[in-house]
Order: structure tokens, then sequence, then C-alpha cells
């Protein structure tokens, strides 16, 4: 069976977004319908008590008083049962004299303090009550004497319930059906906007393991957003890095057959010839042969792994600030015994002044083990003579390798883009003593590149040629596209 997939009982991205999406708008529905409660109940509360302390003024209109000074309540039997009637609630009242005489109305209803609200030359308030065990709403209007009398009005709730309820559910019911109508579009909008998601991910999923070129232009400039964007082009740039390190291995595995065909083959009709033969003369000169080749077929492998480590330093090379001058004087000093071995006059110029560049060390020294080998095998005049120097020039440090051999004959302009600093192009001395592959300069250029550098070659006054590179210096970082940073050439 296949291996259950590492997602699976994971919910899908939209599925995560719009149960938030709804869980946020239920809670706001939730908060919305105990808003209305509290504020409808307050104001149906209001509305209710106000028309019961208008009944309370109407019937304390008809308190009078007597030609004895005493009061009493003016109210026929039809006005007070007129004054009772209601269609849903239980109304009473009652009229209390200061001096606790009934003055009319039910005696079940206490009069109690209207010690709340001023208005006037009277005082009411608002309380709850149980009359016969029944809960009713109580107002207490005081009227100031002389003399003093107080005016009880209540009723019962129910009708107070049943329009809260009311309100409460139209409100929760409209609510209700904008929350609907407002998830449906957030989560229309949640799933358009995750489309081109989707369809990426489809893309990639369908996408065969070889097939690393751009995704299509649809899936990224057609994203409805910039994070959906953003993560298709970093898609593209991570399929760019993917294909150029593959380009490389093929590009490796290729020069590594091309350049060891040649001499394998040379060892294997060496060894053959020498095997064929009884001479021990001969045998030492097929030896010779094939350590001969061997040595060659070394110094190629090895300049393929440095053009491949130089390809991996690409994705991260770290620079730091290097002496520049101190490593020169040292990889001088261990070519000292071979350039004296050959005869050749080995010399510097410029190395007493410290020069501090942003680059690595190990790729400086690969460049100048390659132009110091390829200036002893090549370039040997007559005397031979080979120069290091070593200046500042802001932004950059110049380090020049020079010598008086005869040139390459490919007539070196001083650009950047000689071609013998393209892989696998010789000169035409390399070409005639049938030494290298043509990569030392190629690697030397790719160092120098990596560390924001440049180098190109020359042809030396006098005779010979000049291998001319460009580092920044520590102390300031060139802008390479800035006008006027460009290398000048030594020419000029």
């Amino acid at each position: 069976m296949p291996p259950e997939p590492r997602t699976a009982g994971k919910p899908a991205l939209r599925q995560r977004i719009g149960r938030h999406v709804l869980l946020s708008l239920l809670l706001i529905w939730a908060l919305g319908s105990a808003v209305v409660l509290v504020v409808g109940s307050h104001f149906v509360a209001e509305a209710f008590d106000r028309a019961l302390l208008d009944d309370a003024h109407a019937l304390a209109l008809h308190v009078r008083g007597g030609p004895d000074g005493a009061l009493h309540l003016d109210l026929t039997p039809r006005e007070a049962d007129l004054l009772r009637f209601d269609q849903h609630e239980s109304v009473r009242f009652a009229v209390w004299s200061d001096t606790g005489a009934l003055l009319g109305g039910d005696e079940a209803l206490p009069g109690g303090t209207s010690s709340g609200i001023k208005g006037g030359d009277h005082r009411y308030r608002f309380s709850d009550t149980v009359v016969e065990g029944r809960e009713m709403r109580r107002t207490t209007l005081r009227i100031e004497g002389p003399p003093g009398y107080t005016v009880v009005m209540a009723e019962t709730t129910s009708q107070r319930a049943q329009l809260l309820g009311r309100l409460l559910l139209f409100s929760v019911l409209a609510q209700l059906w904008l929350l609907v109508v407002l998830g449906s579009w957030l989560l229309r909008g949640i799933e358009r906007d995750l489309r081109p998601l989707a369809d990426l991910q489809d893309a990639m999923a369908r996408r065969d393991a070889a097939d690393l070129q751009p995704l299509p232009g649809a899936l990224t400039t057609g994203a409805r957003t910039s994070d959906v964007e953003r993560l298709g082009e970093a898609l593209d740039g991570l399929l760019a890095r993917v294909r150029r390190g593959l380009q490389a291995q093929r590009e490796f595995a290729g020069n590594v057959a091309h350049e060891l065909r040649t001499p394998l083959a040379g060892i294997r009709a060496q060894a053959g010839n020498a095997l064929a033969q009884d001479d021990p003369a001969i045998w030492r000169s097929e030896l010779q042969g094939i350590a001969d080749a061997e040595q060659r077929a070394s110094r190629t492998v090895d300049q393929l792994l440095a053009l491949a480590r130089a390809a991996e330093g690409e994705i991260a090379l770290p620079l730091q600030t290097v002496a520049l001058d101190a490593l020169v004087r040292r990889v001088l000093l261990r070519y000292l015994p071979r350039a004296d071995a050959l005869g050749v006059d080995l010399g510097a110029e410029g190395l007493d002044a410290p020069v501090a560049v942003r680059g690595d060390a190990g790729l400086i020294e690969g460049i100048l083990n390659n132009l110091l080998d390829n200036a002893l095998r090549y370039g040997r005049g007559e005397p031979p003579r080979i120069t290091v120097m070593l200046e500042q020039a802001p932004p950059w440090a110049v380090l020049r390798v020079a010598d008086n051999g005869p040139g390459t004959g490919e007539g070196l302009d001083g650009g950047d883009d000689t071609p013998m600093v393209r892989r696998w192009i010789q000169g035409e001395q390399g070409r005639r003593l049938g030494h290298g592959a043509g990569l030392g300069l190629a690697i030397v250029g790719r160092y120098a590149e990596l560390m924001k550098g440049r180098v190109w070659m020359e042809e030396s006054p006098g005779g010979g040629v000049t291998a001319c590179v460009h580092l920044p210096l520590a102390e300031m970082e060139p802008d390479q596209n800035a006008p006027g940073i460009r290398p000048p050439s030594v020419a000029s």
C-alpha cells in the first residue's frame, strides 16, 4: 500500500480561513444580539415607564381639596374603570394622603417612598413590586402640598417582555440573514483568492522531475494577491537555481569525460606499446610519457573540481577582509623554488604597503596559483621574467601578473570579455605546447566574479601577457552597475 500522505487529517487552508471567518462572524452576531437585548430593554422600559408616569399625572389631576381643607379623589366609577382598563396588562392605582389615609384606589398598593427624580413641584420614582403574588412595575408620584399626597400607578410587565422578545427576535433574524449573506460572500472571496494557490500546487504536482522551466506566467502574474505572486517568483527562483546546479553537474560530467578521454587513451596506448617491447629504454620512455600524461590529467581534474566549487560558491560565499599583500607574499615564496628550477626571474612590486580587500583567501590564492602556473608554463622570454604587481586604485585593489613570453597571438584588447578567460579557450602557445585544457583563466575569472571583481588579459609592454585582477577594497564596496566603477584598462 502506498504511504499515507503527510497532509492526511489536516484541514485545507481555505477551510481554516473559512472557519476563522465564520467563528468571528458568529462571535460578532452574539455580541450584537447582546447589545440589542441590553439597549432594547432599556428603551422599552423607558417607554412604558413614561406612559405609566403620564397616567399617574392624569390621576393626580382628579385629586381635589374640600371646603374643610381635606383631600378627596374626584373620580367616578366609570372613570376609575377606564383608568384600570388595558387589553394586555392589569393596572392598579392608589392615592394616599400625607396622613396615611387612602383617598382612592387599591389599598393593597402601598405608597412607599418617592424620593427619586425631581420634576417641578413633585418627585417620582420607578420600582418593581409584587401585588397579590403578581410582579408589577410601579411609579410613585409625590405631589407637594399643602396638603401633599402620593399617587401610585402599577401595571404588570407581560407586554414589556413580549415587545422586548419581538424586538430581539426580529433583530436576531435580520443579523442572522446578514451573517449568512456576508459569510457566503467571504467564503466565495476566499475560494477565489486561493484558487491561484491551488492552481500553482496542481501545476507543481503534475510537473515532471526533469522539467525545471519557469512556471507559466498566468500562475504568478494572474494572482489576486502579492503573496501568491511572490510565492510563484520564489518557486521560479528555486527552479532556476536547481536548473543551474544540474547544468553545472552535467557540464562537469561532460568536461571530465571530454578531457580525460584523450590522456587515458594515450596512457593506454603507451602502456600497450611498452608491454609489446623488450627494450628497458623503451619501457622507461613510455613510463615517463605515462607519468606526464597522468600529471596533465590530474591537473585537469583539479581545475574541473575548482570550477565546480566555484559554481557551488555562487549559492553563498561569505566575504571577509583579507590582507592581500601578505597573501601574495606567501604564495610567491611557495613558487620561488619552482621558478628557480626553471630559471625564471620571479619578482614582485608594491608589496610593501598594506592592502586589505573584501574576498575569500582560498579563492584569491586559487587566482594566484593559476596565474603563476600559466606564466611559468607559457611565459618564458629571453631571459624569462615574471613580475607580480600590487597597487591600489580606489575602490579597487589591482593585482597584475606579467610575463615577457611570446604572448598569446590572440590580439588582446584589454577587455574583461577576453576569449581566453572563457572555458576551453587556449592561446597559441598553449596549443603548441599541448599543456592544459584552457580552464585556468576560466577559473580565475569565475573566482574574481564570485568576489565582485573583474579579470582580463592584456599584452605586456615589450611583449608577453599581463593578467589584471581587480578586487574591491575592504573599506569601500564598489557598485558594479554604477557608472565609472568599471575597472579601467591598463592601457588607459
